[in-house]
């Protein structure tokens, strides 16, 4: 995970202070990217603990299209608490968009506008399959329309497949990164995604591509990145997947062997 830790190093050297959200404040630099080859392993963080079972839970949860926290999610992480509401709704967020599009359409007169969801996931393997050499295959959760709608706004809110050789690649374009908390959680996310669709499709899982528009540390957590700089470094895990079809792939399918870690880091969620 040299990639994710030469990232901190570069923010932590030469980012500048910024006001955010949250009042929290950060240091902050704009447009970073970094590459992951899963050829070498599993991309899990090892110079602290990957909580891979939450990962796992949550991009399931993506995937069925849900949008509350009470749909098979709290249980398992709590990601999510701080922004649903007292029902557990957040919105139409990841889940709704990466599903569920929404598209309108005009009948005329007499039928007038009807409604149609676009399962954008779905289509997305149906290309990678059938037109691979497509530079459309590309799954959006930034659907202006519903921004103001959704608990919490898309951070990581476009991702494009690319297929040559066998292999199939993704680039990622995340607009805000929590470098601490949030982005080897993306990482992993996005990586056990494409090796999921890779399997599907017959190909290999390639190169992750991560490009960040506002990457950040916030304040609170220097002294838990200093700290996990200074940490021992460890080969990268193993991802099993059992060979089922993609839509029936279910959490006692992944298996995330030989990973080892150094101890976890608690670093404070800025809401």
């Amino acid at each position: 995970m040299q990639p994710y830790l030469s990232l901190l190093k570069e923010v932590l050297d030469n980012g500048d202070e910024k006001r955010d959200r949250t009042g929290v404040g950060t240091i902050s630099l704009f447009g970073m990217q970094r590459k992951y080859n899963l050829q070498l392993g599993f991309p899990a963080v090892t110079t602290k603990k990957l909580l891979f079972d939450a990962v796992l839970h949550e991009l399931l949860w993506f995937l069925r299209g849900s949008t509350n926290i009470n749909d098979g999610l709290k249980e398992h992480t709590p990601i999510w608490n701080a922004w649903a509401d007292p029902d557990g709704d957040l919105g139409p967020i990841y889940g709704y968009q990466w599903r569920a599009w929404e598209k309108f359409s005009w009948h005329g007169e007499e039928k007038g506008w009807e409604r149609t969801h676009i399962d954008q996931i779905s289509n997305a393997i149906q290309m990678i399959k059938t037109t691979p050499d497509s530079r459309r295959i590309i799954v959006s959760a930034w659907n202006v329309a519903d921004i103001e709608r959704m608990k919490l706004p898309p951070c990581h809110l476009l991702f494009q497949f690319y297929v040559v050789n066998g292999r199939l690649d993704c680039q990622l374009y995340q607009r805000s990164a929590d470098l601490a908390l949030g982005v080897p959680f993306n990482i992993a996310s996005y990586a056990l995604l494409m090796s999921m669709i890779a399997q599907e499709c017959n190909l290999t899982p390639g190169i992750f591509t991560h490009t960040i528009g506002d990457a950040h540390i916030y304040l609170n957590h220097i002294e838990g990145i200093k700290e996990q700089l200074l940490r021992q470094t460890h080969p990268l895990p193993t991802l099993k997947i059992a060979k089922k079809p993609f839509w029936e792939l279910k959490f006692e399918d992944f298996a995330l062997e030989n990973y080892v870690h150094e101890p976890h880091i608690k670093f404070p969620i800025a809401v």
